[in-house]
């Protein structure tokens, strides 16, 4: 969530890049080399390439962006070289999920795909190329941090010293946060629409039994799972836990990779399945999923159906909590009294979340409730892709403060654990400079940089 969050919008962002870049354009006239990193060469289009991803993202600069960017290059660099020691891989899967969220966003600012490859100067394949990299170099970066970091020890006292150490100017602002009770009902879907689903998988089947077209093809065409589709429905290894139940029963259950699996159903929607290979206790398929459609009709009786619960419950007939626990269909907050909760890095649950850290259509239901309030019910659309109306209760609001002992521990808690993180990596990173080969553009030698014990090399003649 944190880095997700966007202060500006991507058009400006691509202006403001392109307006910057044409004050350096005597320098873009053929790319350059700026950086060399062990046996890795950062070019000048790679630092603009990540300048422009830096802003669309909301990231400030703290100083020459060209300095800026091309540290944080050099540094990841580092981690990935470390990736590749330590035999760490990011997932062809979840790499995709992140490219495909991050292009389809852009597109929708941009107005289309044209567009957009008119505002990067470029095609739609490079677009996704260029991501590819970025978040797999993301991915990689983030597992060697963890693996630098580590568990980090904490203790009341520990969190106590910390907070005690700031100066009074240096005390963290807590945003406003909220927490969010939840009600949802999945309206139905109608039998005739699931039997079209069906009879479409149906046919998928019979075209690639007889030959006339590969499973590949087809998914590339019809699969809802754009991720997979693109690689022609092709999934990487994974175990049980990584699939969901239903969907690993069968597909664990695969042996011929020439026949294709029964017509699965998940909360996903409904799944063909194509064994590939089988490693132990981890198979590759290729599937394809295809989403059956709600109706209007069933969204309007859904929320009707909410409305008048809403009634029972302002009436007193039952609580928000025992309609949460009985009667809602979300499995994930149905045993918590219906409160919305996020995992935190350490593994902890956390039910407090920032307005813009929770899902646009609660934020947007709950932003102007009182405590106690209870909304009127809406239409959401779940991490899973279905689609849900809801009800929700502001359980409690906290407004924006200085962080205090008393009522933030949970909050200096992880500014602790982050501040001893970053000290752990700083000294890993210190280490890798003395070791590191490194030559850079003798024009960048006057940069104030982050990390400043880099050890560079004569340019050579």
């Amino acid at each position: 969530m944190k880095d997700n969050i966007l202060f500006v919008r991507w058009i400006v962002a691509v202006f403001t890049c392109s307006s910057f870049f044409a004050l350096h354009a005597q320098d873009n006239v053929i790319d350059r080399v700026e950086w060399v990193v062990g046996d890795k060469a950062i070019l000048r289009s790679d630092i603009e390439e990540a300048i422009v991803f830096w802003v669309e993202n909301g990231k400030r600069f703290d100083g020459d962006p060209y300095c800026v960017v091309g540290e944080d290059l050099a540094v990841q660099q580092l981690f990935i070289h470390q990736a590749g020691v330590d035999s760490i891989y990011a997932r062809e899967m979840d790499v995709m999920k992140q490219v495909d969220n991050a292009v389809e966003r852009m597109i929708a600012r941009a107005g289309s795909k044209e567009k957009l490859e008119e505002y990067l100067e470029r095609p739609y394949s490079q677009i996704r190329d260029m991501y590819y990299e970025y978040f797999e170099n993301q991915m990689l970066t983030e597992q060697v941090r963890n693996n630098i970091i580590g568990d980090v020890k904490v203790s009341p006292a520990l969190v106590r010293k910390y907070y005690n150490s700031l100066p009074e100017d240096s005390v963290p602002f807590v945003p406003a946060q909220v927490e969010v009770q939840i009600i949802t009902q999945k309206p139905e879907i109608e039998i005739e629409e699931i039997e079209r689903i069906k009879s479409e998988l149906r046919g998928y089947t019979e075209r690639i039994n007889s030959g006339e077209t590969s499973f590949s093809t087809l998914a590339l065409l019809y699969s809802e799972d754009k991720g997979s589709a693109r690689h022609g429905g092709e999934c990487d290894f994974m175990g049980r836990g990584e699939l969901a139940p239903e969907f690993a029963a069968v597909a664990f259950n695969l042996t011929d990779p020439n026949k294709v699996s029964k017509i699965v159903e998940t909360e996903f929607g409904f799944h063909i399945i194509q064994l590939i290979e089988k490693r132990g206790d981890r198979v590759k398929v290729r599937h394809i999923l295809r989403t059956p459609q709600v109706s209007q009709k069933s969204i309007d009786y859904m929320l009707s159906r909410l409305d008048s619960i809403k009634e029972d419950i302002d009436s007193a007939r039952f609580t928000f909590e025992e309609g949460a626990s009985v009667i809602s269909h979300d499995k994930d907050t149905r045993s918590n009294n219906g409160v919305m909760f996020y995992t935190q890095q350490d593994g902890v649950s956390n039910s407090k979340f920032e307005l813009q850290n929770l899902p646009v259509e609660v934020a947007a239901a709950v932003e102007r409730m009182k405590v106690g309030e209870i909304s009127k019910p809406f239409v959401m659309v779940q991490n899973n892709g279905t689609t849900v109306c809801a009800i929700v209760k502001l359980k409690s609001r906290t407004e924006g403060h200085k962080a205090n002992m008393k009522e933030d521990y949970d909050y200096l808690k992880q500014l602790y654990k982050v501040k001893v993180g970053e000290e752990k990596v700083a000294k890993w990173i210190k280490k890798k400079q003395k070791t590191t080969y490194v030559r850079i553009n003798k024009e960048n030698r006057n940069c104030t940089f982050n990390y400043p014990d880099w050890k560079f090399y004569e340019d050579e003649k």
